[in-house]
């Protein structure tokens, strides 16, 4: 049994976030989307790509890559999480996909174009690992936590994650824009090494979670179990008590819709500046640089903002501006305009992430030892919103040959989320007044 709102818990807790942010950030965010780009726009081919002998827009493929893989995962995270309660393994698979992800990411020092297919399949394997480890370690949050400290438990994960990742952004800036300090001539290499530290990195300060967070007890009725046995019994167990709880099941549907306008967002803005503002890949690696660092702000505004107007109403606010830059950023034109739009972007991002995470936590039965399995509803929506949000981003940039298009689009997603958001208020009002 893990003592609650013990402090060295929750900051060797926080780690993984410290972790596996570099991720996020290095692959997900800058320095591979913008080496990805410039490998594979030609001039023979322009920004066309063959990937097992099929012609893609190569921002296109990116993007039904990361899509496929949260797809996967969608898939396999409710029956994974199942087992893990069911057998007392939270820990070996937060292990396991961490080690996935870091060493995919290592693996992809070797991406080049002639590359390619291996580059995308262990893209693909990256993000899989990343989303696997951030689910598990996600189920924590209400066994560290009380529900009175989760909002702010959440948010200092999210700090951990934010500092953690610039700081290696910021060793790896050092070798992409002055690799002559290093006498790095070929100018794929510094990139190159980038993706390798991140898989480094990644690995090593996950240790400290690892070692800190003690095993799962297995459920006693489920020891004897088969895996698909014991799997289904735990996913129908949970499946039906949320079924019963009416707010976590709008809440689901509204994360579900405005999730699909932040994670595209967050995933396919660098590749919106190299492409559509033609922005240096300095330029943009400083734009995210400075996102990072104010979503730091972000995640502890929005958690003290929580305490005094409630996590709902901290949502609907914060969704009704990310409306707002989905139609700025449709007309923006200059480099200024996007550190202006990158500066509130990272603002709402670190406290959407963090609420978002912290609300479903704190609604979760308070003594239940099926965290994972109730988690793995939250991230298989999440996953399954970013599937979406990417296909429609990617569909509609294939049929328009118009990123702009794309980013306007998502607004609609965030219409629909906040439409729900103020049925969710209904149905939090409705309950407290029973109370």
């Amino acid at each position: 049994m893990i003592e609650k709102n013990n402090k060295k818990t929750i900051r060797s807790w926080a780690f993984f976030d410290w972790a596996n942010s570099a991720y996020n950030l290095v692959i997900t965010s800058t320095i591979f989307p913008v080496y990805y780009v410039a490998i594979t726009t030609t001039k023979a081919h322009g920004d066309e790509v063959t990937f097992f002998g099929k012609t893609f827009i190569n921002t296109v493929l990116s993007n039904y890559a990361l899509a496929f893989a949260y797809l996967v995962m969608v898939v396999l995270l409710p029956v994974l999480s199942s087992y893990a309660d069911a057998k007392g393994k939270r820990k070996f698979f937060m292990q396991l996909f961490t080690y996935i992800g870091s060493f995919a990411c290592m693996a992809l020092f070797f991406f080049k174009l002639e590359t390619l297919e291996i580059g995308i399949i262990c893209f693909v394997l990256a993000a899989m690992g990343y989303v696997g480890g951030v689910m598990f370690n996600n189920s924590y949050l209400p066994i560290i936590a009380s529900p009175e400290n989760q909002d702010k438990v959440s948010a200092q994960g999210f700090s951990y994650g934010y500092i953690g990742s610039v700081i290696l952004q910021l060793i790896c800036f050092v070798f992409v824009l002055k690799p002559e300090l290093f006498g790095i001539k070929d100018p794929s290499l510094p990139a190159q090494i980038s993706f390798l530290l991140v898989g480094i990195w990644w690995f090593l300060f996950a240790q400290i979670p690892f070692k800190a967070l003690p095993k799962d007890l297995p459920n006693d009725v489920s020891i004897r179990k088969s895996f698909i046995k014991s799997s289904f019994d735990e996913f129908t167990k949970v499946y039906n008590q949320l079924k019963k709880m009416r707010f976590l099941k709008t809440y689901l549907i509204a994360f579900f819709f405005y999730s699909m306008g932040v994670q595209t967002i967050m995933l396919a803005a660098a590749g919106f500046g190299a492409k559509v503002l033609k922005l240096a890949s300095g330029s943009l690696i400083a734009v995210i640089l400075i996102i990072q660092l104010v979503a730091i702000l972000g995640a502890w505004l929005m958690s003290l903002l929580a305490k005094r107007m409630g996590n709902i109403n901290v949502l609907i606010l914060v969704v009704l501006i990310w409306i707002g830059c989905c139609i700025y950023g449709y007309t923006i034109t200059t480099e200024t305009q996007f550190y202006a739009l990158a500066a509130i972007v990272g603002l709402i991002m670190g406290g959407i992430q963090s609420l978002s995470r912290s609300t479903y936590s704190k609604n979760i039965p308070e003594h239940t030892t099926d965290t994972a399995s109730f988690f793995s509803f939250y991230d298989a929506t999440e996953k399954l919103a970013i599937v979406i949000g990417l296909f429609s981003f990617a569909l509609i940039e294939g049929l328009t040959h118009n990123m702009r298009q794309s980013i306007i689009a998502l607004a609609s997603f965030f219409i629909v989320g906040l439409i729900f958001l103020a049925i969710l208020r209904k149905i939090e009002r409705k309950e407290l007044t029973k109370l």
